[in-house]
C-alpha cells in the first residue's frame, strides 16, 4: 500500500468528510486477499484522477470504529463520498473500471 494512501479515524472527518472533490475510500485489511488483489488498480486510481479526486485507504483493522460507522461488513468495501455523504459504495474485489467509473459519475 502506498503510505500517502492512508488515513486514519482521527484525519477522517477532515480529509474525507470536508474534502471539496469526491473521496474514494477503500476498507481493507492487510490478511485480506481480494483486498490485496484491487491494491493496485486504488493506487494507479489515486494517481489518474490526482487534483480531480482523492482517494484513501483505511485499515478496518486499525479503524474499527470507522468501519463500523460506515457498516463495513466485508471487505474489501470502496466507498465514494462527496459533499460529506456515501454516494456510491462496492463490496468485493473488482476490476479497476469499476472504482473509476465510480468516481467518473460523481465529477
Amino acid at each position: 500500500m502506498a503510505s500517502n494512501l492512508g488515513v486514519s479515524g482521527s484525519e477522517f472527518s477532515e480529509k474525507v468528510l470536508k474534502s471539496d472533490v469526491p473521496v474514494l475510500v477503500d476498507f481493507w485489511a492487510e490478511w485480506c486477499g481480494p483486498c490485496k488483489a484491487i491494491g493496485p488498480a486504488i493506487e494507479q486510481i489515486a494517481g489518474e484522477y490526482d487534483g480531480k479526486a482523492k482517494v484513501y485507504k483505511v485499515d478496518v483493522d486499525a479503524d474499527p470504529d470507522l468501519a463500523s460507522e460506515y457498516g463495513v461488513m466485508s471487505i474489501p468495501a470502496v466507498f465514494l463520498f462527496k459533499g460529506g455523504k456515501v454516494v456510491d459504495q462496492h463490496v468485493g474485489a473488482a476490476s479497476k473500471e469499476t472504482f473509476a467509473g465510480m468516481i467518473t459519475r460523481a465529477l
